[in-house]
């Protein structure tokens, strides 16, 4: 005998309650059972946007940090920029340091001198002309400054205002002051006759080539056979019995007021001449 089977409610189908009056169905929305694994859709809840900003002291603060930013790059470049410059300067002190000791060095290693056998020693009451070939190393004033100063005779002439003469030259290295109250160092080159330096009267002139600015301090030592060292010289006298350093010693020191360089060299003499007995 065949029986109904009866049907099985599928799983994850939410069953509804009947509900005999329509109209009720209607008013009264269907209660739905489900289990956790119902098929039906969820409602979507929709969450309120809000609206967001920065706020006041968010904007300071923001402010305040750019600032810093800004300083810092830019004080970066000007330290940069300032390095630079001072570099530049050192550069050209440096240049003008070597061009003018190499000057020096070069009238110093021609230099011409008297020998032993042909030296007239100077003598007392007599009219014998100073030796034109003597090396003189003295002290100069220049308005508040004083500097060393030296004169001797070089086969280095150099030839100014196109002039094609040639010959031995009395060389004169000394500092004069300008009209910024600031030195220079100056270099006098003349032939002979040699007029300009009579005894230890020295004619300065405007006209003289400078070989170093802003000069603060020259000082120039002088040598004996002995290595003994001498602020001043004079091969004519008979304190240094009428001999001619050995070697000299150049110190140049040159800036403004922030800051200086120091410069320093030793130059031998080739030719000299010996204590005249």
């Amino acid at each position: 005998m065949r029986t109904k089977k009866d049907k099985k409610t599928p799983k994850n189908i939410c069953r509804t309650d009947e509900v005999s009056n329509p109209v009720r169905q209607i008013a009264n929305p269907v209660r739905q059972n489900c289990n956790e694994n119902s098929e039906v859709a969820r409602p979507f809840m929709k969450k309120q946007e809000t609206s967001s900003g920065f706020t006041l002291i968010e904007i300071l603060i923001a402010i305040f940090i750019f600032s810093i930013i800004v300083t810092t790059i830019f004080g970066s470049f000007t330290s940069v920029f300032s390095s630079a410059k001072m570099i530049d300067e050192d550069i050209d002190a440096y240049e003008m340091a070597k061009n003018c000791f190499d000057r020096m060095i070069l009238d110093l290693r021609s230099v011409r001198i008297s020998s032993e056998f042909n030296y007239i020693r100077p003598g007392i009451g007599t009219d014998n002309p100073p030796d034109p070939y003597r090396i003189v190393g003295d002290i100069s004033y220049a308005e508040t400054g004083s500097f060393s100063r030296i004169r001797f005779t070089s086969q280095t002439h150099l030839p100014l205002e196109k002039s094609t003469q040639d010959g031995i030259a009395e060389i004169v290295y000394y500092v004069q002051s300008t009209d910024d109250d600031s030195y220079v160092l100056r270099r006098a080159d003349s032939l002979y006759p040699y007029k300009r330096f009579e005894g230890k009267v020295f004619e300065e002139k405007k006209t003289d080539p400078v070989l170093c600015e802003n000069i603060k301090s020259l000082e120039i030592k002088y040598y004996d056979d002995e290595e003994t060292e001498h602020d001043h010289w004079d091969s004519e006298s008979q304190e240094f019995k009428y001999a001619t350093p050995r070697a000299v010693r150049i110190k140049l020191e040159f800036g403004d007021d922030s800051a200086s360089l120091l410069f320093e060299t030793m130059v031998s003499l080739l030719v000299y001449r010996e204590k005249v007995k």
